[in-house]
Protein backbone atom coordinates (compact mmCIF):
# COMPACT_ATOMS: atom_id res chain seq x y z
CA UNK A 1 0.00 0.00 0.00
CA UNK A 2 1.29 3.51 -0.73
CA UNK A 3 2.49 5.64 2.18
CA UNK A 4 2.29 9.37 2.72
CA UNK A 5 5.40 10.46 4.58
CA UNK A 6 5.95 13.89 6.12
CA UNK A 7 9.35 15.55 6.05
CA UNK A 8 9.47 17.47 9.32
CA UNK A 9 12.31 19.70 8.09
CA UNK A 10 10.55 20.89 4.93
CA UNK A 11 6.96 20.36 6.18
CA UNK A 12 6.22 18.67 2.85
CA UNK A 13 4.21 15.48 2.38
CA UNK A 14 5.24 13.02 -0.31
CA UNK A 15 3.72 9.79 -1.58
CA UNK A 16 5.95 6.72 -1.47
CA UNK A 17 4.35 4.45 -4.04
CA UNK A 18 5.49 0.78 -3.84
CA UNK A 19 3.11 -0.22 -6.65
CA UNK A 20 5.03 2.12 -8.92
CA UNK A 21 8.39 1.41 -7.37
CA UNK A 22 11.28 0.69 -9.64
CA UNK A 23 14.48 -1.06 -8.85
CA UNK A 24 17.12 1.59 -8.22
CA UNK A 25 19.24 0.52 -11.16
CA UNK A 26 16.37 1.26 -13.59
CA UNK A 27 16.83 4.99 -12.94
CA UNK A 28 19.97 4.97 -15.07
CA UNK A 29 19.43 6.95 -18.23
CA UNK A 30 20.92 6.12 -21.58
CA UNK A 31 23.09 9.08 -22.58
CA UNK A 32 24.94 9.80 -25.73
CA UNK A 33 28.57 9.24 -24.90
CA UNK A 34 30.56 12.42 -25.37
CA UNK A 35 34.25 12.69 -25.95
CA UNK A 36 35.81 13.75 -22.65
CA UNK A 37 38.41 16.42 -23.29
CA UNK A 38 40.43 18.28 -20.64
CA UNK A 39 40.45 21.44 -22.76
CA UNK A 40 37.87 22.84 -25.18
CA UNK A 41 38.98 25.77 -27.34
CA UNK A 42 35.55 27.45 -27.33
CA UNK A 43 34.91 27.12 -23.57
CA UNK A 44 35.26 30.48 -21.75
CA UNK A 45 36.11 28.68 -18.49
CA UNK A 46 39.09 26.74 -19.87
CA UNK A 47 42.65 28.03 -19.23
CA UNK A 48 43.82 30.51 -21.82
CA UNK A 49 40.32 31.89 -22.34
CA UNK A 50 40.26 34.08 -19.24
CA UNK A 51 39.71 37.19 -21.37
CA UNK A 52 36.31 35.79 -22.36
CA UNK A 53 35.04 36.16 -18.78
CA UNK A 54 34.71 39.12 -16.44
CA UNK A 55 37.82 39.72 -14.29
CA UNK A 56 38.17 37.28 -11.41
CA UNK A 57 37.32 38.39 -7.88
CA UNK A 58 38.99 35.44 -6.13
CA UNK A 59 41.30 32.61 -7.07
CA UNK A 60 43.40 29.76 -5.71
CA UNK A 61 46.65 29.42 -7.61
CA UNK A 62 49.59 27.07 -7.90
CA UNK A 63 52.58 28.86 -9.36
CA UNK A 64 51.51 30.68 -12.52
CA UNK A 65 48.42 28.52 -12.99
CA UNK A 66 45.00 28.81 -11.37
CA UNK A 67 43.24 25.94 -9.66
CA UNK A 68 39.96 27.76 -8.95
CA UNK A 69 38.63 31.06 -10.29
CA UNK A 70 35.64 33.06 -9.08
CA UNK A 71 34.17 35.58 -11.51
CA UNK A 72 31.03 37.72 -11.66
CA UNK A 73 28.37 36.04 -13.79
CA UNK A 74 28.48 37.56 -17.25
CA UNK A 75 24.68 37.42 -17.38
CA UNK A 76 23.74 38.03 -13.73
CA UNK A 77 20.30 37.41 -12.28
CA UNK A 78 20.83 40.47 -10.07
CA UNK A 79 22.53 43.83 -10.59
CA UNK A 80 25.75 44.63 -8.76
CA UNK A 81 25.10 48.36 -8.90
CA UNK A 82 22.20 50.22 -7.34
CA UNK A 83 20.40 50.56 -4.04
CA UNK A 84 18.02 48.09 -2.46
CA UNK A 85 14.61 49.69 -2.32
CA UNK A 86 11.28 48.20 -1.29
CA UNK A 87 8.15 49.53 -2.99
CA UNK A 88 4.60 48.74 -1.89
CA UNK A 89 1.95 49.85 -4.39
CA UNK A 90 -1.50 48.63 -3.42
CA UNK A 91 -1.28 44.84 -3.65
CA UNK A 92 1.98 45.00 -5.59
CA UNK A 93 5.28 44.39 -3.78
CA UNK A 94 8.65 45.09 -5.34
CA UNK A 95 12.28 45.04 -4.24
CA UNK A 96 14.91 46.38 -6.61
CA UNK A 97 17.05 43.54 -7.96
CA UNK A 98 20.43 44.34 -6.50
CA UNK A 99 22.67 41.59 -5.20
CA UNK A 100 25.53 39.24 -6.07
CA UNK A 101 25.85 36.57 -8.74
CA UNK A 102 29.20 34.78 -8.98
CA UNK A 103 30.49 31.75 -10.87
CA UNK A 104 32.96 29.44 -9.12
CA UNK A 105 35.04 27.65 -11.76
CA UNK A 106 36.06 24.54 -9.86
CA UNK A 107 38.93 23.24 -11.96
CA UNK A 108 40.94 24.08 -15.09
CA UNK A 109 40.00 20.64 -16.49
CA UNK A 110 36.91 20.74 -18.68
CA UNK A 111 35.99 17.08 -18.16
CA UNK A 112 36.62 16.68 -14.43
CA UNK A 113 33.45 17.01 -12.32
CA UNK A 114 33.33 16.98 -8.52
CA UNK A 115 32.86 13.21 -8.37
CA UNK A 116 36.14 12.73 -10.24
CA UNK A 117 38.30 15.55 -8.88
CA UNK A 118 41.20 14.66 -6.55
CA UNK A 119 40.20 15.02 -2.90
CA UNK A 120 42.46 18.06 -2.21
CA UNK A 121 40.80 19.88 -5.13
CA UNK A 122 37.32 19.21 -3.71
CA UNK A 123 38.51 20.63 -0.38
CA UNK A 124 39.74 23.74 -2.23
CA UNK A 125 36.27 24.16 -3.76
CA UNK A 126 34.67 24.01 -0.30
CA UNK A 127 37.22 26.52 1.06
CA UNK A 128 36.26 28.80 -1.82
CA UNK A 129 32.57 28.38 -1.01
CA UNK A 130 33.28 29.46 2.56
CA UNK A 131 35.41 32.45 1.56
CA UNK A 132 32.82 33.79 -0.90
CA UNK A 133 29.93 33.01 1.48
CA UNK A 134 31.52 35.11 4.23
CA UNK A 135 32.54 37.86 1.81
CA UNK A 136 29.04 38.03 0.34
CA UNK A 137 27.41 38.56 3.71
CA UNK A 138 29.57 41.66 4.22
CA UNK A 139 27.37 43.38 1.63
CA UNK A 140 24.69 45.22 3.61
CA UNK A 141 22.21 44.83 0.74
CA UNK A 142 22.34 41.03 0.87
CA UNK A 143 19.79 39.22 3.04
CA UNK A 144 20.48 35.63 2.02
CA UNK A 145 23.16 33.72 0.11
CA UNK A 146 22.69 30.43 -1.67
CA UNK A 147 25.54 28.35 -3.12
CA UNK A 148 24.43 25.81 -5.69
CA UNK A 149 25.66 23.57 -8.47
CA UNK A 150 23.86 22.47 -11.64
CA UNK A 151 25.25 19.41 -13.40
CA UNK A 152 23.80 18.48 -16.76
CA UNK A 153 21.20 19.85 -19.12
CA UNK A 154 18.18 18.63 -17.14
CA UNK A 155 19.62 20.38 -14.08
CA UNK A 156 19.74 23.72 -15.88
CA UNK A 157 23.39 24.05 -16.79
CA UNK A 158 24.35 25.87 -19.98
CA UNK A 159 28.12 25.33 -19.85
CA UNK A 160 29.67 21.88 -19.39
CA UNK A 161 32.84 23.07 -17.66
CA UNK A 162 32.55 22.19 -13.95
CA UNK A 163 31.33 25.21 -12.00
CA UNK A 164 29.12 26.27 -9.11
CA UNK A 165 27.29 29.53 -8.52
CA UNK A 166 26.65 31.89 -5.62
CA UNK A 167 23.71 34.29 -5.51
CA UNK A 168 23.28 36.92 -2.82
CA UNK A 169 19.63 37.97 -2.60
CA UNK A 170 18.17 41.22 -1.25
CA UNK A 171 15.35 39.19 0.36
CA UNK A 172 15.11 35.93 2.31
CA UNK A 173 13.31 33.22 0.26
CA UNK A 174 10.03 31.92 1.66
CA UNK A 175 11.40 28.36 1.57
CA UNK A 176 14.13 29.22 4.04
CA UNK A 177 11.77 31.27 6.21
CA UNK A 178 9.36 28.32 6.37
CA UNK A 179 12.14 25.94 7.38
CA UNK A 180 13.43 28.34 10.02
CA UNK A 181 9.92 28.63 11.42
CA UNK A 182 9.42 24.86 11.36
CA UNK A 183 12.75 24.27 13.10
CA UNK A 184 11.91 26.88 15.74
CA UNK A 185 8.49 25.32 16.45
CA UNK A 186 10.07 21.87 16.78
CA UNK A 187 12.68 23.23 19.16
CA UNK A 188 9.98 24.91 21.25
CA UNK A 189 8.03 21.63 21.57
CA UNK A 190 10.94 19.20 22.00
CA UNK A 191 13.83 21.32 23.22
CA UNK A 192 16.27 19.90 20.69
CA UNK A 193 17.42 20.55 17.12
CA UNK A 194 15.40 18.53 14.60
CA UNK A 195 18.39 17.68 12.38
CA UNK A 196 20.51 16.64 15.37
CA UNK A 197 17.74 14.19 16.27
CA UNK A 198 17.47 13.11 12.62
CA UNK A 199 21.17 12.20 12.61
CA UNK A 200 20.62 10.03 15.68
CA UNK A 201 17.63 8.31 14.07
CA UNK A 202 19.41 7.64 10.78
CA UNK A 203 22.47 6.22 12.53
CA UNK A 204 20.27 3.98 14.69
CA UNK A 205 18.05 2.69 11.88
CA UNK A 206 20.88 2.57 9.27
CA UNK A 207 18.49 1.70 6.41
CA UNK A 208 18.70 5.15 4.79
CA UNK A 209 22.41 5.80 5.45
CA UNK A 210 24.74 6.21 2.50
CA UNK A 211 28.01 7.21 4.14
CA UNK A 212 29.26 8.26 7.56
CA UNK A 213 32.61 9.99 7.89
CA UNK A 214 34.19 11.54 10.99
CA UNK A 215 32.34 14.88 10.79
CA UNK A 216 29.46 14.33 8.34
CA UNK A 217 26.70 11.90 7.53
CA UNK A 218 24.96 11.44 4.18
CA UNK A 219 21.54 9.80 3.95
CA UNK A 220 18.31 9.73 2.01
CA UNK A 221 15.59 11.32 4.15
CA UNK A 222 12.71 9.19 5.39
CA UNK A 223 10.29 11.35 3.34
CA UNK A 224 12.51 11.95 0.30
CA UNK A 225 10.35 13.60 -2.34
CA UNK A 226 12.33 12.28 -5.32
CA UNK A 227 14.49 9.20 -6.00
CA UNK A 228 17.97 9.36 -4.49
CA UNK A 229 17.40 12.80 -2.95
CA UNK A 230 20.32 13.02 -0.49
CA UNK A 231 21.31 15.20 2.45
CA UNK A 232 24.84 15.64 3.79
CA UNK A 233 24.65 16.97 7.36
CA UNK A 234 27.41 18.02 9.78
CA UNK A 235 27.37 15.99 12.99
CA UNK A 236 28.34 19.05 14.98
CA UNK A 237 25.39 21.36 15.47
CA UNK A 238 25.99 24.51 13.43
CA UNK A 239 23.45 26.90 11.93
CA UNK A 240 25.76 28.59 9.43
CA UNK A 241 28.00 27.06 6.77
CA UNK A 242 30.31 30.00 7.41
CA UNK A 243 31.35 28.40 10.72
CA UNK A 244 32.76 25.26 9.08
CA UNK A 245 36.22 24.43 10.47
CA UNK A 246 39.26 23.36 8.45
CA UNK A 247 38.92 19.82 9.81
CA UNK A 248 35.28 19.80 8.70
CA UNK A 249 36.21 21.18 5.27
CA UNK A 250 38.47 18.19 4.65
CA UNK A 251 35.87 15.72 5.93
CA UNK A 252 33.06 17.30 3.91
CA UNK A 253 35.26 17.02 0.83
CA UNK A 254 35.61 13.29 1.47
CA UNK A 255 31.91 12.76 2.13
CA UNK A 256 30.72 14.92 -0.77
CA UNK A 257 33.16 13.46 -3.29
CA UNK A 258 32.36 9.87 -2.26
CA UNK A 259 28.60 10.42 -2.25
CA UNK A 260 28.72 12.10 -5.67
CA UNK A 261 30.98 9.31 -6.97
CA UNK A 262 28.42 6.70 -5.85
CA UNK A 263 25.71 8.62 -7.68
CA UNK A 264 27.98 9.08 -10.71
CA UNK A 265 28.93 5.42 -11.07
CA UNK A 266 25.73 3.88 -9.72
CA UNK A 267 23.36 5.91 -11.91
CA UNK A 268 25.67 6.46 -14.90
CA UNK A 269 26.46 10.14 -14.34
CA UNK A 270 22.94 11.56 -13.95
CA UNK A 271 22.17 15.25 -14.09
CA UNK A 272 21.81 16.70 -10.60
CA UNK A 273 21.56 19.85 -8.53
CA UNK A 274 22.99 20.49 -5.11
CA UNK A 275 22.72 23.46 -2.79
CA UNK A 276 23.85 24.52 0.65
CA UNK A 277 20.96 25.42 2.95
CA UNK A 278 22.31 27.68 5.65
CA UNK A 279 21.74 30.61 7.97
CA UNK A 280 23.93 33.66 7.55
CA UNK A 281 26.88 34.29 9.90
CA UNK A 282 24.86 36.71 12.07
CA UNK A 283 22.48 33.86 12.96
CA UNK A 284 25.15 31.21 13.29
CA UNK A 285 24.43 30.68 16.99
CA UNK A 286 20.85 29.46 16.41
CA UNK A 287 20.07 26.47 18.60
CA UNK A 288 17.27 25.21 16.38
CA UNK A 289 18.53 25.58 12.76
CA UNK A 290 21.17 23.19 11.37
CA UNK A 291 22.82 23.75 7.96
CA UNK A 292 23.10 20.95 5.42
CA UNK A 293 23.86 20.21 1.76
CA UNK A 294 21.05 18.83 -0.41
CA UNK A 295 21.65 16.75 -3.59
CA UNK A 296 18.83 16.11 -6.07
CA UNK A 297 19.62 13.71 -8.95
CA UNK A 298 17.38 14.51 -11.93
CA UNK A 299 16.20 10.95 -12.59
CA UNK A 300 12.46 11.69 -12.48
CA UNK A 301 10.27 14.54 -13.68
CA UNK A 302 7.53 16.58 -12.04
CA UNK A 303 4.17 16.24 -13.80
CA UNK A 304 0.62 17.49 -13.37
CA UNK A 305 0.04 16.08 -9.90
CA UNK A 306 3.24 17.58 -8.53
CA UNK A 307 2.56 20.96 -10.13
CA UNK A 308 -1.06 20.97 -9.02
CA UNK A 309 -0.54 19.82 -5.44
CA UNK A 310 3.01 20.75 -4.51
CA UNK A 311 3.33 17.12 -3.36
CA UNK A 312 5.66 14.63 -5.02
CA UNK A 313 5.19 10.96 -5.83
CA UNK A 314 8.43 9.07 -5.22
CA UNK A 315 8.43 5.71 -7.06
CA UNK A 316 11.57 4.58 -5.24
CA UNK A 317 11.63 3.57 -1.58
CA UNK A 318 14.25 5.72 0.19
CA UNK A 319 15.52 2.62 2.00
CA UNK A 320 16.08 0.79 -1.32
CA UNK A 321 17.77 3.81 -2.91
CA UNK A 322 20.13 4.20 0.04
CA UNK A 323 21.03 0.50 0.04
CA UNK A 324 21.76 0.70 -3.70
CA UNK A 325 24.14 3.66 -3.24
CA UNK A 326 25.84 2.08 -0.21
CA UNK A 327 26.68 -0.94 -2.34
CA UNK A 328 28.10 1.03 -5.29
CA UNK A 329 31.83 0.35 -5.57
CA UNK A 330 33.78 3.27 -6.99
CA UNK A 331 37.10 2.89 -8.85
CA UNK A 332 40.14 3.72 -6.71
CA UNK A 333 40.85 6.96 -8.56
CA UNK A 334 37.41 8.32 -7.66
Amino acid sequence: MPELRLNLVTREWCIIAPERSKRPETFKRVKLKKELRPFVETCPFCPGNEAKTPPEVFSIREGDSWKIRVIPNKFPALAYQGERERINDGLKRLVTGVGIHEVIIETPLHHMGMALLPLPSVADVIRTYKARFLQGYKDSQVDHIIIFRNHGEDAGTTLEHPHSQLIGLPVTPIQLRDRLESAAHFYDYVGRCLLCMSIEMEKKEESRLILETDQFISFIPYAASTPFHTWIVPKRHAASFGDITEEEVKDLALNLKTTLAKIHYGLDDPDFNYSIRSNGPKNGDSEYFHWYLSITPRVSKAAGFELGSGMFINPSLPEDSARFLREVKCPPES
